[in-house]
């Protein structure tokens, strides 16, 4: 073999090397980018079956409070933005706008012991509470996807095989901490 032979082998041996870890980078990043479509789709459910409880809900407390009319009419337009909100951060907004109608109306619920001891308003709060630590897990696990993709995106050398295929970071889900707090204690405290 000559030395211009050799050269050649070299050359062609490092091109073929770098392009299988381009692949194998492209492939990594577009797995990771689908990791993140599924985790947000788990929470898209989550929000929706928390939106489909809120008719239930209000329509329990009106029988009780249908003077806090002001309060109703946010939880239901809340839950209207949720439902029409596109993309994570439309429904990141609309649900924390969800959190804080959904914490105002249990505070109103609390001037209403009759309602609070309702065994069908204490059912719904359950499925709530329950799909509120839903929400929270599928979150958490979403953006724990997002960081993953993110940093792969932006760490060298992967970060210049992202901008050629342009790949772009995804949005996390920010939650805001709710003002009012949400749980209820249904618990009697004046029996003595």
């Amino acid at each position: 073999m000559t030395i211009v032979n050799l050269f050649l082998f070299s050359v062609i041996a490092v091109l073929v090397i770098l392009g299988l870890a381009a692949l194998l980078a492209y492939n990594s990043f577009v797995r990771s980018r689908l990791r993140c479509h599924e985790a947000w789709s788990g929470i898209d459910v989550q929000l929706k079956r928390r939106a489909s409880l809120v008719p239930n809900l209000v329509e329990n407390v009106k029988g009780y409070a249908g003077h806090e009319r002001e309060v109703l009419e946010n939880v239901t337009h809340a839950r209207a933005a949720l439902q029409g909100a596109h993309g994570v951060v439309e429904s990141a907004g609309a649900n924390n706008m969800l959190s804080e109608a959904l914490g105002r109306l249990f505070a109103v619920v609390e001037a209403y012991p009759d309602l609070k001891a309702s065994e069908n308003f204490m059912e719904l709060q359950r499925e709530l509470s329950d799909l509120e630590e839903k929400v929270a897990y599928a979150r958490q696990f979403y953006n724990r996807n997002v960081l993953d993709y993110n940093t792969r995106i932006r760490v060298f050398p992967q970060s210049a095989i992202a901008g050629i295929f342009d790949f772009q970071p995804e949005e996390f889900f920010e939650a805001k901490e709710a003002q009012v707090e949400v749980t209820v204690d249904f618990a009697r405290r004046d029996q003595g």
